[in-house]
């Protein structure tokens, strides 16, 4: 008699599947460690420096005897004030302190409102393309990714249309961000406000990203979509967090925004999995949002600076077409035309297959667009030196001229 020998694994973490953009860092980063001269575009993650006042402030909490205890899952009780007072600054969202859970880091904000929130068999309405975790976090819950392609030609941006004609009973909930990661979009108000407007006429939660709020370009604006539709706060969780706008990424401080009975449920669950967030962390925090916002300032001018050169150089390529991003700090172009060419040797037919053939021969990391359910596109982080930058775009116009 044969026996089968059942998974180690659950079946709900055989469902998902590693970070894209995690593994393509990895690879740049083993290989630079093996000697090789790699230039990674691939992380989302500032190249500067962590504000001084914000180090400081860790320094101090790490001396403070009072820090190196537990402290209240939901955060500490100065930091969640904050956190309301700089929200209503620079989104104009009034919020009460019982209502911020600080979690560790963006990620797990955003899957402790997708546990909160979904049920199995739920349906979540999410936008391609589409940050890789989203899919990842919703499949976890239990629930069911409905994707809603766009593509340049729309901005990359959902229309109201798209959304009532993908609408079924078991719509819960709809994954709404902008600025956009990967493709740097960002909604027009009068196009947030609509959206709001049909989420909260059908009773369908919005979970909205705003970790990129203070990264926008030229005239673009970022609007918080419960501002502009009030009558939505009481059915949204909006998700943020220091990474992006203070340079912050490995201190892993996020937060949500929820009415007050989800607030009390993620805080439930955050209890029995990691608890509070590190108290000198939170410290760090803590200065970060309370702090001027000048440095910030200052990374958003060189991104600026940045990004019109990527869109540039990429836009000079044969058989690469990029749009200019409005937000966040991202080139997504397409790479359509390149595709039946031989790049390091070999044919490539996906742009999966053309992030392998520049990593290996040109020696640039860059994520392929099947991440983020959008083949046929890949993303460039252009948060990175200017020497850097530059000596990449040779790079990958060398490699494929």
């Amino acid at each position: 008699m044969t026996t089968t020998t059942p998974p180690a694994t659950s079946a709900r973490v055989r469902a998902i599947t590693e970070s894209v953009t995690l593994a393509i860092t990895a690879k740049a980063k083993a290989l630079r460690a093996a000697g090789e001269d790699v230039i990674g575009f691939g992380a989302g993650e500032p190249d500067f420096a962590t504000p001084p006042h914000v180090v400081a402030a860790a320094q101090a909490a790490a001396a403070d005897p009072a820090m190196h205890r537990y402290s209240p899952t939901p955060g500490l009780p100065a930091l969640r004030e904050a956190i309301a007072r700089k929200t209503e600054r620079d989104s104009g969202l009034v919020v009460s302190p019982d209502e911020v859970l600080v979690a560790n880091g963006g990620k797990q904000a955003l899957c402790n409102a997708f546990l909160a929130l979904i049920d199995p068999g739920d349906e979540v309405l999410l936008p391609a393309p589409y940050w890789v975790t989203y899919p990842e976090q919703i499949a976890l819950a239990g629930g069911r990714t409905v994707v809603l392609p766009t593509d340049a030609a729309s901005g990359f941006r959902v229309t109201v249309e798209q959304l009532e004609a993908a609408r079924t009973p078991a719509t819960k909930a709809l994954v709404f961000v902008s600025p956009s990661n990967p493709t740097g979009a960002v909604y027009p108000p009068e196009e947030v406000e609509a959206i709001g407007r049909w989420a909260a006429e059908h009773g369908i939660w919005v979970v909205t990203d705003e970790i990129y709020e203070h990264l926008v370009y030229g005239d673009a604006r970022h609007v918080s979509m419960p501002v502009v539709v009030p009558e939505l706060r009481e059915r949204c969780v909006v998700a943020n967090g220091v990474a992006k706008t203070y340079a912050m990424t490995g201190w892993r401080v996020g937060w949500t925004i929820a009415p007050v009975e989800v607030t009390k449920a993620m805080t439930r669950l955050q209890s029995h999995t990691t608890s509070n967030v590190s108290n000198v962390a939170q410290a760090a925090a803590l200065a970060a949002v309370e702090g001027p916002l000048d440095e910030v300032a200052a990374m958003r001018e060189t991104y600026d600076r940045r990004r019109r050169l990527t869109t540039e150089r990429l836009n000079a390529i044969e058989g690469i077409v990029c749009p200019e991003p409005q937000g966040a700090f991202y080139a997504f172009p397409s790479v359509e035309g390149v595709l039946g060419r031989t790049v390091g040797g070999r044919t490539v037919t996906s742009s999966l297959e053309l992030c392998e053939a520049l990593l290996d021969t040109a020696k640039v990391a860059l994520v392929p667009g099947e991440g983020f359910g959008a083949p046929g596109y890949v993303r460039l982080s252009y948060a990175l030196g200017d020497d850097d930058l530059a000596r990449g775009l040779d790079r990958i116009a060398e490699a494929l001229a």
